[in-house]
């Protein structure tokens, strides 16, 4: 039998990361650091989806030798996580006050998209039906999603 583990997503800053899925409701579940191998493993999980659906948060140490950090971009190809939300307008008002970019508004009360920090897309998808509403309803697409 097959039973989804997790999805992993590498970032580089791992508290702003936390923080960003605080917003849509995950809590961090457990933490691992790994001296050995110099990178950290943080798993989050909505409240009662632990060992169901989780999240894992790579973040790679810094060099010893004090070079650049590694940098990711584009996700390396990777799609998106989806998330359903009680209320999708309360969800992305808190991305919106907490200095994130809502890339696809919820115009229909249904879905929004949204960028962690380092940029992996996440759909937001109401958990039942809202009736659009403003200023979402005639607020554009930013950027890419």
């Amino acid at each position: 039998m097959t039973k989804y583990l997790h999805t992993m997503i590498r970032v580089s800053d791992p508290d702003a990361t936390v923080a960003f899925f605080k917003l849509i409701g995950l809590e961090e579940v457990r933490r691992f650091d790994v001296e050995a191998g110099r990178f950290t493993l943080i798993f989050l999980a909505a409240p009662g989806q632990e060992d169901v659906a989780e999240v894992e948060l790579t973040y790679n140490w810094p060099a010893e030798d004090g070079s650049a950090p590694e940098e990711y971009d584009g996700g390396r190809n990777f799609g998106h996580l989806a998330y359903r939300v009680e209320n999708i307008y309360e969800t992305c008002q808190a991305i919106l006050d907490a200095g994130h970019t809502v890339h696809r508004p919820p115009r229909d009360g249904h879905m929004a998209f949204v960028k962690t920090p380092d940029g992996i897309s996440v759909e937001l998808l109401q958990d039942g039906n809202l009736e659009p509403q403003e200023p979402w309803a005639s607020m554009p697409n930013s950027g890419s999603w």
